[in-house]
Protein backbone atom coordinates (compact mmCIF):
# COMPACT_ATOMS: atom_id res chain seq x y z
CA UNK A 1 0.00 0.00 0.00
CA UNK A 2 1.34 3.65 -0.81
CA UNK A 3 1.28 6.15 1.37
CA UNK A 4 -0.49 9.42 0.66
CA UNK A 5 1.34 12.41 0.03
CA UNK A 6 1.36 15.12 2.31
CA UNK A 7 -0.16 18.45 0.82
CA UNK A 8 1.62 21.59 0.11
CA UNK A 9 1.75 23.90 2.96
CA UNK A 10 2.36 26.84 0.48
CA UNK A 11 0.75 25.69 -2.73
CA UNK A 12 -1.77 27.62 -4.26
CA UNK A 13 -4.72 25.52 -3.18
CA UNK A 14 -6.07 24.35 -5.95
CA UNK A 15 -5.18 22.11 -9.07
CA UNK A 16 -3.14 23.25 -12.20
CA UNK A 17 -5.74 23.92 -15.36
CA UNK A 18 -4.92 22.43 -18.42
CA UNK A 19 -3.54 23.86 -21.18
CA UNK A 20 -6.97 23.02 -23.05
CA UNK A 21 -8.89 25.12 -20.33
CA UNK A 22 -5.87 27.59 -20.07
CA UNK A 23 -6.47 28.56 -23.68
CA UNK A 24 -10.38 28.13 -23.68
CA UNK A 25 -10.62 30.67 -20.68
CA UNK A 26 -7.86 33.01 -22.25
CA UNK A 27 -9.72 33.12 -25.30
CA UNK A 28 -13.13 34.03 -23.56
CA UNK A 29 -11.38 36.99 -22.20
CA UNK A 30 -10.24 38.03 -25.38
CA UNK A 31 -13.65 37.63 -27.13
CA UNK A 32 -15.24 41.46 -27.01
CA UNK A 33 -18.77 41.47 -25.55
CA UNK A 34 -21.40 41.67 -28.68
CA UNK A 35 -23.66 43.85 -26.67
CA UNK A 36 -23.63 46.91 -24.32
CA UNK A 37 -25.52 44.53 -21.99
CA UNK A 38 -22.84 41.82 -21.94
CA UNK A 39 -20.00 44.54 -21.41
CA UNK A 40 -22.02 45.88 -18.45
CA UNK A 41 -22.44 41.81 -16.79
CA UNK A 42 -18.80 41.20 -17.79
CA UNK A 43 -17.83 44.27 -15.93
CA UNK A 44 -19.83 43.59 -12.96
CA UNK A 45 -18.25 40.17 -12.40
CA UNK A 46 -15.20 41.55 -12.67
CA UNK A 47 -15.34 44.63 -10.40
CA UNK A 48 -17.29 41.41 -8.37
CA UNK A 49 -14.52 39.27 -8.06
CA UNK A 50 -12.21 42.07 -7.16
CA UNK A 51 -13.70 43.30 -4.30
CA UNK A 52 -14.31 40.04 -3.23
CA UNK A 53 -10.66 39.07 -3.00
CA UNK A 54 -10.87 42.92 -1.58
CA UNK A 55 -12.87 41.61 1.04
CA UNK A 56 -11.18 38.70 1.95
CA UNK A 57 -7.33 40.24 1.78
CA UNK A 58 -9.09 42.64 4.32
CA UNK A 59 -9.65 39.71 6.78
CA UNK A 60 -6.42 37.80 6.17
CA UNK A 61 -3.89 40.39 5.56
CA UNK A 62 -3.36 39.57 2.11
CA UNK A 63 -0.83 42.27 0.61
CA UNK A 64 -1.11 41.26 -2.76
CA UNK A 65 -5.14 42.35 -2.37
CA UNK A 66 -5.15 44.78 -0.22
CA UNK A 67 -6.10 48.31 -1.28
CA UNK A 68 -3.77 50.78 -2.04
CA UNK A 69 -3.86 53.03 1.53
CA UNK A 70 -2.43 49.49 3.42
CA UNK A 71 -0.14 48.19 0.99
CA UNK A 72 3.78 48.22 1.71
CA UNK A 73 6.00 46.89 5.11
CA UNK A 74 5.77 50.40 6.73
CA UNK A 75 2.22 50.18 6.95
CA UNK A 76 1.83 47.12 8.01
CA UNK A 77 4.42 47.97 10.65
CA UNK A 78 2.33 50.74 11.81
CA UNK A 79 -0.77 48.38 11.91
CA UNK A 80 0.87 46.33 14.45
CA UNK A 81 2.44 48.88 16.46
CA UNK A 82 -1.01 50.11 16.44
CA UNK A 83 -2.82 47.10 17.41
CA UNK A 84 0.02 45.57 19.91
CA UNK A 85 -1.46 48.07 22.36
CA UNK A 86 -3.97 48.87 24.20
CA UNK A 87 -4.74 52.75 23.95
CA UNK A 88 -7.55 55.30 25.32
CA UNK A 89 -8.82 56.11 21.63
CA UNK A 90 -9.77 52.44 21.67
CA UNK A 91 -12.11 52.69 24.58
CA UNK A 92 -13.94 56.28 23.06
CA UNK A 93 -16.89 54.52 21.87
CA UNK A 94 -17.90 52.62 24.91
CA UNK A 95 -17.01 55.78 27.28
CA UNK A 96 -19.16 57.78 25.20
CA UNK A 97 -21.92 55.59 25.34
CA UNK A 98 -21.41 55.86 29.20
CA UNK A 99 -21.35 59.65 28.77
CA UNK A 100 -24.77 59.19 26.94
CA UNK A 101 -26.54 56.97 29.57
CA UNK A 102 -25.25 59.16 32.62
CA UNK A 103 -26.06 62.73 30.83
CA UNK A 104 -29.84 61.80 31.07
CA UNK A 105 -30.12 62.24 34.59
CA UNK A 106 -31.96 58.59 35.08
CA UNK A 107 -29.49 57.45 37.65
CA UNK A 108 -29.90 60.34 39.97
CA UNK A 109 -28.75 64.43 40.05
CA UNK A 110 -25.14 63.58 40.65
CA UNK A 111 -24.97 61.35 37.52
CA UNK A 112 -25.05 64.64 34.77
CA UNK A 113 -22.25 66.11 36.90
CA UNK A 114 -19.77 62.58 36.93
CA UNK A 115 -20.72 62.35 33.25
CA UNK A 116 -19.35 65.93 32.37
CA UNK A 117 -16.40 65.10 34.10
CA UNK A 118 -15.99 61.90 32.60
CA UNK A 119 -16.68 63.81 29.38
CA UNK A 120 -14.05 66.49 30.11
CA UNK A 121 -11.52 63.54 31.18
CA UNK A 122 -12.22 61.30 27.87
CA UNK A 123 -11.46 64.13 25.61
CA UNK A 124 -8.22 65.17 27.37
CA UNK A 125 -6.83 61.56 27.24
CA UNK A 126 -8.08 60.96 23.90
CA UNK A 127 -6.31 63.95 22.87
CA UNK A 128 -2.89 62.77 24.72
CA UNK A 129 -3.01 59.62 23.66
CA UNK A 130 -3.05 60.60 20.29
CA UNK A 131 -0.04 63.08 20.37
CA UNK A 132 2.30 60.10 22.27
CA UNK A 133 0.76 57.87 19.43
CA UNK A 134 1.55 59.88 16.74
CA UNK A 135 5.32 60.65 18.08
CA UNK A 136 5.82 57.06 18.83
CA UNK A 137 4.77 56.01 15.70
CA UNK A 138 7.36 58.61 13.50
CA UNK A 139 10.11 57.58 16.39
CA UNK A 140 9.66 53.79 15.21
CA UNK A 141 8.88 54.32 11.82
CA UNK A 142 11.90 56.33 11.58
CA UNK A 143 14.06 53.70 13.23
CA UNK A 144 12.94 50.90 11.17
CA UNK A 145 12.67 52.31 8.16
CA UNK A 146 15.01 55.23 7.95
CA UNK A 147 14.53 55.91 4.14
CA UNK A 148 10.80 56.25 4.37
CA UNK A 149 7.74 58.73 3.56
CA UNK A 150 6.48 59.97 7.10
CA UNK A 151 3.30 61.53 4.85
CA UNK A 152 -0.21 60.36 6.29
CA UNK A 153 1.38 57.46 9.16
CA UNK A 154 0.19 59.78 11.56
CA UNK A 155 -3.27 59.71 10.16
CA UNK A 156 -3.36 56.05 9.32
CA UNK A 157 -2.25 55.44 13.00
CA UNK A 158 -4.67 57.41 14.41
CA UNK A 159 -7.55 56.67 12.46
CA UNK A 160 -6.81 52.82 13.49
CA UNK A 161 -6.36 53.14 16.99
CA UNK A 162 -9.81 55.38 17.34
CA UNK A 163 -11.57 51.98 16.14
CA UNK A 164 -12.82 49.50 18.56
CA UNK A 165 -10.32 46.15 17.95
CA UNK A 166 -13.18 44.18 16.24
CA UNK A 167 -13.76 46.57 13.75
CA UNK A 168 -10.40 47.48 12.36
CA UNK A 169 -9.90 46.42 8.90
CA UNK A 170 -7.22 45.41 7.81
CA UNK A 171 -7.66 42.84 10.98
CA UNK A 172 -5.08 42.77 13.90
CA UNK A 173 -2.52 40.41 12.76
CA UNK A 174 -1.23 40.54 15.75
CA UNK A 175 -1.92 40.26 19.88
CA UNK A 176 -1.49 43.30 22.43
CA UNK A 177 1.33 42.74 24.23
CA UNK A 178 2.75 40.69 21.86
CA UNK A 179 6.14 41.75 20.84
CA UNK A 180 6.73 43.38 17.02
CA UNK A 181 8.42 41.27 14.46
CA UNK A 182 11.94 42.27 13.63
CA UNK A 183 11.64 42.45 9.93
CA UNK A 184 8.92 43.74 7.74
CA UNK A 185 10.31 43.38 4.08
Amino acid sequence: MAEPTPAKENGKGRPTPSRKEAEALAKLRAKPPRSRKEAAKRQRELRMESSQKMREALKTGDEQFLPARDRGPVRRFVRDFVDHRLNICELLAPLLILILILSTGLLGDNSTTIANTLWMATILLTVIDVFMLRFRVRKAVRQRFPDAELKGLTWYAVMRAVNMRFLRLPKPQIKIGQPLPEHYR
